[in-house]
């Protein structure tokens, strides 16, 4: 068997320290990358995920990581 079915067990998406970081969105100033990750809330430290070219990979970066409503954005 090439494919085999999904057991309904496995969690829907990954996770993180929701405790100690908050996701948001790095964005350049000076050429408008994004890039998707998480803060660390008390030393500011930034985790990359992934990069952010559209709304469809903002939409499938929330849905890794069962994030609903808006993200913040840094500079």
């Amino acid at each position: 068997m090439l494919f085999k079915k999904k057991d309904k067990s496995e969690k829907p998406h990954k996770t993180y320290d929701h405790e100690n970081q908050k996701p948001v969105i790095r964005c350049s100033i000076c050429t408008g990358e994004q890039v998707a990750g998480f803060k660390d809330i008390h030393g500011g430290d930034f985790e990359e995920i992934m990069l952010i070219r559209n709304n469809e990979d903002l939409w499938q970066f929330k849905q890794m990581y069962g994030i609903e409503g808006e993200i913040e954005k840094v500079y």
